[in-house]
């Protein structure tokens, strides 16, 4: 008989936001997988839990081997755990091989929810959350960062971001130049934590504000949608999809360089190009 493989998020800052249900899984696994071992044993032993499980690393340098592993134990009848060092694993975190792994070989993962720093941040940024997207980590090249920056300035959606403390102040700066100074934003820092802070204003204020402060801890950042008079209408894109199509682009070739040029959907644009070509 198969054992479970729970995918579980953890705290992200403060250790009495874990779940009920999350110490019982503690207590009743066989195998933990963790990014940090030693974050996971400071983690268990602010929540009180003792447990028997034998507690293993799980990050980038041996994922694959460590994938094998714990699928090995679970279609062995073993209960396995895997959690990162704080959050939803999979998201800017190691996780995601395992899942698709696990549902490859007919294990069907069970997760528990949980923080997220996404989110938190989202909520915490008074920015719309209806629809929104999630970057991971901004580039750490100039060039490639100022490229990503064009690539959402007609984004209609709230962006949310990870940056490093020491770049923060050039990422804004870069930010606040190419999404225009009055774009709206937030920095959410060390969230849930002692020293937890949020500083809302203009990306120009924010870029203000990061390079006349020492920085230190975990930076999430949030960027207002495009205002609406910036993004391209479906008349523009057409007139532009069809311009590329005239110089020899296929329409799947066309959607994609529009996609990255005004930061929307591929999928948006490629659906209006067939409902237009479906009327005429």
């Amino acid at each position: 008989m198969n054992g479970v493989l729970w995918v579980a998020a953890t705290p992200i800052g403060n250790a009495q936001d874990a779940s009920l249900r999350l110490l019982s899984v503690f207590e009743n696994a066989d195998l933990i997988a963790a990014e940090d071992t030693r974050k996971a044993k400071f983690l268990m032993k602010a929540l009180g839990i003792t447990t028997q499980a034998k507690v293993i690393s799980f990050f980038a340098a041996n994922e694959e081997a460590r994938v094998r592993e714990m699928l090995d134990a679970v279609l062995n009848g073993s209960n396995v755990l895997m959690i990162t060092d704080a959050g939803m694993p999979g998201v800017s975190d190691p996780g995601y091989s395992l899942v698709s792994g696990a549902i490859a070989r007919g294990i069907t993962p069970v997760v528990l929810p949980g923080p997220s720093a996404v989110t938190t941040a989202l909520a915490q940024s008074g920015l719309p959350m209806e629809r929104f997207i999630f970057d991971g980590f901004i580039s750490r090249t100039d060039g490639a960062r100022r490229d990503y920056f064009k690539g959402i300035a007609h984004e209609a959606r709230t962006v949310v971001l990870f940056e490093s403390p020491r770049r923060l102040p050039s990422s804004l700066a870069v930010a606040a130049e190419v999404l225009g100074a009055d774009r709206l934003g937030a920095i959410c820092r060390e969230m849930t934590k002692t020293y937890e802070e949020t500083i809302h204003g203009t990306i120009a204020e924010l870029a203000q504000w990061a390079s006349t402060h020492e920085v230190l801890g975990e930076i999430t950042i949030v960027i207002a949608p495009a205002p609406t008079a910036l993004r391209p209408t479906n008349e523009h894109i057409l007139a532009q999809a069809q311009r590329l199509i005239s110089l020899g682009m296929g329409k799947r070739e066309a959607t994609a360089e529009l996609a990255q040029e005004y930061g929307i959907p591929k999928r948006d644009i490629y659906d209006l190009l067939i409902a237009t070509s479906k009327a005429d």
